[in-house]
């Protein structure tokens, strides 16, 4: 009789991950809690594209690292976002890569961004139900310009103008929405995306630390800056292209309020109203009725 190897799974990966963990939300009450949280976006416009995303990682309620790289440079003309699972969305962009690059020697030319975004949905297509966490972006230019896609660990790939993905993602979308437009110049881009991952940083309990900037043109992509996002509530980003100048959350909501609100012409000032009730009679204060 055939022996069963010991290292064979006895059980399907989907089925065992179900049985722990909460990890397609039907068990929740599993053992282990697969809490993810980050946020990424990016966006088309005229001058390319915009990268953007924060640098924490985080296991449950406990900040595991505050300064991780959630872009993958997958070649000088594509990048990559990192949300979910941190060593499933490393490991399968960096392969991603190679296969990019083979790609390139086989055919004599650079692999378009579709190409690029429909291999890596292929790839994880196959894994489907095996417990993968994965939603990236993958970013880039080609003989069509500007071009970006959303691909995630079910397989699902979206082309689209504007995407953000992560805990924080319903805050970047507010302020996105609010400034987005085709005909954006770059430093107006550059700022949009700073300015929306901050929003998110700033209330999402998951999202925070840092935020990387990238922007990717027809030359490739350019890394533009990593900002400290206490430092952006406080201060801003300094002396940059865009930026209003300015704390983006601090200035904006202390500036010119005071502890007293002073009186305008025709106003009591703040604390006499009580006196000249009680100095009424108290029919005048209480109407028939009135109880």
């Amino acid at each position: 009789m055939r022996q069963r190897s010991p290292l064979r799974p006895r059980t399907q990966p989907g089925r065992f991950l179900s049985q722990y963990t909460d990890v397609d939300s039907s068990n929740p009450g599993a053992r282990i809690k697969l809490n993810h949280g980050t946020t990424t976006l990016a966006f088309r416009f005229k001058g390319g594209i915009i990268v953007a995303v924060d640098s924490r990682a985080t296991a449950g309620s406990y900040i595991a690292s505050g300064t991780v790289k959630k872009v993958i440079e997958i070649n000088p003309y594509l990048l990559g976002t990192m949300a979910g699972g941190a060593a499933d969305c490393q490991y399968w962009e960096t392969y991603l890569g190679t296969q990019c690059r083979l790609h390139e020697l086989r055919n004599k030319e650079r692999i378009s961004v579709a190409a690029a975004s429909k291999y890596l949905s292929n790839l994880v297509y196959g894994y489907k139900g095996m417990g993968l966490s994965m939603g990236t972006m993958i970013c880039g230019w080609d003989k069509t310009g500007p071009a970006l896609f959303y691909v995630d660990s079910d397989g699902t790939r979206l082309k689209g103008d504007v995407f953000s993905v992560g805990s924080g993602s319903t805050f970047a979308y507010g302020v996105l929405d609010q400034g987005y437009h085709w005909d954006l110049e770059d430093a107006e881009a550059q700022e949009l995306g700073r300015r929306s991952i901050y929003a998110a940083t700033h209330r999402d309990a998951y999202s925070g630390n840092s935020i990387n900037l990238y922007h990717v043109r027809e030359n490739g992509w350019e890394f533009i800056a990593n900002y400290d996002a206490a430092a952006l509530h406080y201060d801003g980003p300094g002396d940059v292209p865009g930026a209003p100048g300015g704390g983006y959350g601090w200035a904006v909501r202390t500036e010119g309020l005071s502890s007293k609100l002073e009186a305008t012409a025709g106003q009591q000032e703040a604390g006499q109203a009580g006196a000249l009730a009680d100095a009424q009679p108290l029919s005048a204060q209480v109407q028939p009725g009135q109880a």
